[in-house]
């Protein structure tokens, strides 16, 4: 069950975070990963890492959001036949603290960079007979979290491409959903941490954690799970939904 065999996986940032995650998983289970990503050093660690166990895996540099940067990259790999659009940054404040430059930034990578991506490999599953697609989301897109505007803007306007997207392709046996989580434990958490709550990191860790009523933060592993469930055969039955995975978070905090 749930083999990629055969099968050509774009992961973009597949380098580090969820993205690794994926990329490594996808590759074990018989795809040839194509990373791309804006770190080339994180993505040429990775596909090392997936070589090593001798698995099929490419690194990209690509900026998501330049649009004849990603078409050409996506011509240059040729099949695709799933995509994951997992890059994306975060940005801390509401609309009066947000300001023009941290919006634009914040809408380039994670509304630009996943139309440019859809624009690019969609005309290519069409011509190779369907395909899978998996847009990691976030619950900050159907729930108000405090400090997350732009972020929330962005993830919202994913989900609505999510289901855009399955709808206008269902008779080209092109798959669309999306997966929303809560709080996945990732460099990015570390980091910011390290940065905001310098000295009281682990405190800091542990109020996070306890967020989710479950009790701890996710890992990337479970993410991608579920992203390869998503991307594999047992779910072809299966397109057009979004699958919150966040430890409860949106139906049992009160």
């Amino acid at each position: 069950m749930f083999n990629l065999n055969n099968k050509a996986a774009l992961v973009t940032g597949g380098g580090s975070g969820i993205g690794k995650a994926i990329s490594k998983l996808f590759a074990k289970q018989g795809a040839t990963v194509h990373i791309l990503e804006l770190d080339q050093k994180n993505a040429e660690e990775t596909v090392r890492q997936i070589l090593e166990e001798g698995l099929q895996a490419v690194a990209h540099s690509c900026n998501v959001s330049n649009q004849q940067q990603v078409i050409s990259t996506i011509a240059a790999i040729g099949r695709v036949d799933i995509l994951v659009n997992n890059a994306g940054i975060s940005h801390i404040g509401n609309v009066e603290t947000t300001n023009e430059q941290d919006f634009t930034r914040v809408f380039d990578v994670n509304v630009r960079g996943v139309y440019n991506c859809l624009h690019a490999v969609v005309p290519a599953m069409k011509a190779g007979g369907g395909g899978v697609i998996v847009n990691i989301c976030s619950i900050a897109a159907q729930i108000g979290l405090t400090d997350r505007f732009a972020y929330s803007m962005s993830k919202g306007a994913m989900y609505a491409m999510t289901l855009s997207v399955a709808r206008d392709y269902l008779h080209h046996n092109i798959r669309c959903n999306s997966i929303s989580p809560a709080r996945v434990h990732t460099p990015f958490v570390d980091g910011f941490l390290a940065k905001n709550y310098a000295g009281r990191e682990q405190e800091m860790f542990e109020k996070l954690a306890a967020s989710q009523p479950i009790g701890r933060m996710g890992t990337p592993e479970e993410i991608a799970a579920l992203a390869l469930y998503l991307s594999s055969q047992e779910a072809s039955f299966i397109t057009g939904c979004d699958y919150p995975i966040d430890g409860g978070f949106l139906k049992l905090n009160s």
